[in-house]
């Protein structure tokens, strides 16, 4: 296993008896379609909680559902969904080993005309949020979590960080977890240069590959 110089210490969660605690991850979901801990249920279509295998090693964190992830309700689905998987695949992570799911629950956007526009959630809707997020941990218990872009860290590690400084390093948390920072795929979209495009897709890979070495690791460990 990849190990750090230093332990990355996440400020503890808020401890807020909003609901019990859910006894699974499907249990879990339902409660959060009732969330009420932050505006952003008022214009949201729906909740859109996380998904993947309830024994998933590797924990995949996003910023907050697009318009497509609104309606359909399920994490990953848009156009960042689909990039990011074809990235997995090209890195060799094997996708039921990963949960996706968002730092923040719902769709946070600005009307302009017919188009519902993505808009970044603030500290305090991310904070909010991270209830969820840390509900989501608690159950799956994943040996890797990787944050992808500025707000999955903040709700990961409580706290913001710049992805510069954290990127591409595995690196130990103070639960036994290790952590790992990297760009959210929309980044990669949205750019214009071809040169820039390519130079910004091999270092995703890149850092995709580090999960790939890491799960390859921890199966071996398993097996012992």
């Amino acid at each position: 296993m990849e190990k750090s110089e230093f332990v990355l210490r996440a400020k503890p969660p808020t401890a807020v008896g909003l609901f019990a605690e859910a006894p699974s991850l499907s249990a879990l979901a339902a409660q959060e379609a009732g969330c009420t801990r932050c505006p952003l249920y008022k214009n949201a279509t729906q909740v859109v909680p996380g998904e993947g295998p309830a024994r998933a090693r590797v924990l995949l964190i996003g910023e907050q559902p697009g318009d497509v992830e609104d309606l359909s309700g399920r994490p990953f689905v848009g156009p960042s969904g689909k990039l990011l998987d074809i990235a997995l695949q090209r890195a060799g992570v094997p996708r039921d080993k990963c949960f996706v799911t968002n730092a923040v629950k719902h769709f946070k956007f600005e009307p302009r005309g017919k188009r519902r526009l993505h808009k970044k959630p603030d500290a305090g809707e991310i904070d909010a949020c991270r209830w969820w997020l840390d509900r989501e941990r608690a159950l799956l218990r994943p040996g890797l979590i990787v944050a992808l872009g500025a707000t999955a860290i903040r709700g990961a590690l409580g706290r913001s960080e710049a992805v510069s400084r954290l990127r591409g390093d595995i690196i130990d948390l103070d639960d036994g977890a290790q952590f790992l920072a990297t760009v959210h795929p929309s980044s990669l979209l949205r750019l214009k240069d071809e040169s820039d495009k390519r130079e910004a897709w091999r270092g995703f890979l890149a850092d995709l590959r580090k999960i790939a070495r890491w799960i390859e690791k921890d199966d071996a460990r398993a097996l012992g």
